[in-house]
């Protein structure tokens, strides 16, 4: 018996339909991060562990995939390290490489290795797959895409409001109503700071960030597991349960932290973005949100999170401000921000939404019906000047059944396909058909490229 051919967990093919929804998607980001001085880059599949291990986290470190070193890898293993079977210590030695893990870390890299060569501030974007060894289910996939949008070498907080903007237009132009969810992790910081907790920052963040999944009981339970005193837990209560108008909440969390620093800086510039894209005007609801904690180790500002509202579905574009992240690969003092859409969850919303223009899901326009080789011979002309003006055509390959084309046409969405037969070619017409409504219309075949382009 032959064995099943199939593809790993948490991957998923694409087709020729689903192709063209994904390129909807990309150009759609692609035309909007061009339209604010954005420049594509694109970095390996494959980073050195060094460059990868210990930016994300140690929840972000255990889902990193590692790639066997090339050749006889077990040569130099003892033995007795390969008895012990200590998977951590024995992937420390077998491998050398990882799959990425996002594009914020390999841009990172990217910056230092390139730095000589780029005027800053620099504005890229990337879209490109990433790898994460996480449990497949719905909306969460092994390898997927991210269209990251990043500013390095500013400080200046324009670079929040422009990417808050970027994520509104690129969403009313998908036809996705959402809401945009801002935080800044040294509020965060200064929360940890007044409830006595300063050294567990990690712990709490990772915790609370899990509120709209698992509640606000397990939420306290994983804070207790991690060592949280129970008065420590007490005074985190009204931060996480803080309701109100963004203005409201932000006068409440200025009050409680009064006494930190590092807290009244984060309540600073999260009021500053808000009231600037207030004036501006968004389409889209902004919502300030304690809860958000964003679990990357790397975020020391503002951290921002968008939610499909009308379909259930987990965060589909995140992002925030680091201001440390290049001084790991040896270059301190280079701040950045940036956003990643999530490509394969936007996708699936938009699927469940129906939000497709027609024309995304028709690649060809007009089909032409093929009835022998002296009327492929005639339309051929009429195929040539419809591609010479931009309208995607096709003629049917073979000279088979009607019904056949006809069938072909409706399987790939074409609207119109195009007929010549023996009365046509003798009046130099030809007939076009609307797959849709039946409608036929008989035309010069020099007119039908004109006709169609309307």
């Amino acid at each position: 018996m032959s064995q099943k051919t199939t593809i790993p967990k948490g991957t998923r093919d694409f087709g020729p339909m689903e192709m063209a929804k994904r390129n909807y998607i990309f150009n759609t980001i692609k035309d909007v991060y061009a339209l604010y001085g954005f420049q594509q880059i694109e970095t390996p599949s494959m980073e050195t562990l060094q460059t990868l291990m210990g930016k994300y986290g140690e929840e972000g470190d255990k889902l990193l995939f590692k790639v066997l070193n090339s050749g006889d890898y077990l040569s130099k293993i003892p033995d007795s390290e390969l008895l012990d079977r200590n998977s951590l210590r024995l992937a420390a030695k077998l491998c050398e490489k990882g799959l990425r893990y996002d594009l914020t870390v390999p841009f990172a890299r990217y910056v230092v290795m390139h730095h000589d060569e780029l005027q800053f501030p620099f504005k890229r974007y990337q879209i490109q797959p990433v790898w994460r060894a996480d449990r497949p289910q719905k909306g969460r996939y092994r390898e997927f895409y991210q269209c990251d949008a990043d500013v390095v070498g500013s400080n200046s907080l324009m670079n929040e409001i422009e990417l808050m903007q970027i994520i509104d237009t690129v969403f009313t132009k998908f036809g996705i109503r959402v809401q945009i969810k801002i935080n800044n992790r040294k509020i965060l910081s200064g929360i940890a700071e007044v409830i006595g907790e300063d050294d567990k920052l990690v712990d709490i963040t990772v915790a609370i960030d899990k509120l709209d999944k698992i509640g606000l009981d397990e939420v306290n339970n994983e804070l207790r597991g991690v060592g949280l005193s129970e008065d420590a837990i007490r005074k985190l209560q009204p931060f996480i349960t803080l309701s109100g108008t963004n203005e409201e909440k932000l006068a409440v969390v200025g009050n409680a932290l009064a006494g930190s620093e590092t807290g009244q800086k984060g309540v600073e510039e999260t009021a500053f973005i808000l009231q600037t894209l207030e004036k501006i005007g968004l389409r889209n609801e902004i919502q300030f949100d304690l809860t958000l904690a964003r679990g990357l180790n790397y975020y020391t500002g503002a951290i921002f999170e968008v939610k499909a509202l009308d379909t259930p579905m987990g965060s589909i574009t995140g992002g925030g401000r680091y201001d440390n992240l290049t001084g790991i690969f040896g270059m301190p003092g280079l701040s950045g921000v940036g956003i990643s859409f999530g490509a394969d969850r936007i996708y699936d919303v938009l699927n469940a939404l129906d939000l497709y223009p027609k024309d995304t899901i028709s690649p060809t326009k007009v089909l032409f019906i093929n009835f022998g080789e002296r009327e492929t011979m005639y339309c051929l002309p009429g195929v040539a000047e419809c591609r010479k003006a931009g309208i995607r055509a096709e003629i049917y390959p073979d000279a088979v059944k009607m019904k056949k084309q006809m069938s072909y046409a409706n399987a790939k969405h074409i609207p119109f396909v195009a007929l010549a037969g023996e009365n046509e070619m003798q009046d130099g017409k030809i007939t076009l058909k609307n797959m849709e409504t039946g409608e036929q219309q008989l035309l010069r075949l020099g007119d039908l490229a004109t006709v169609l382009a309307d």
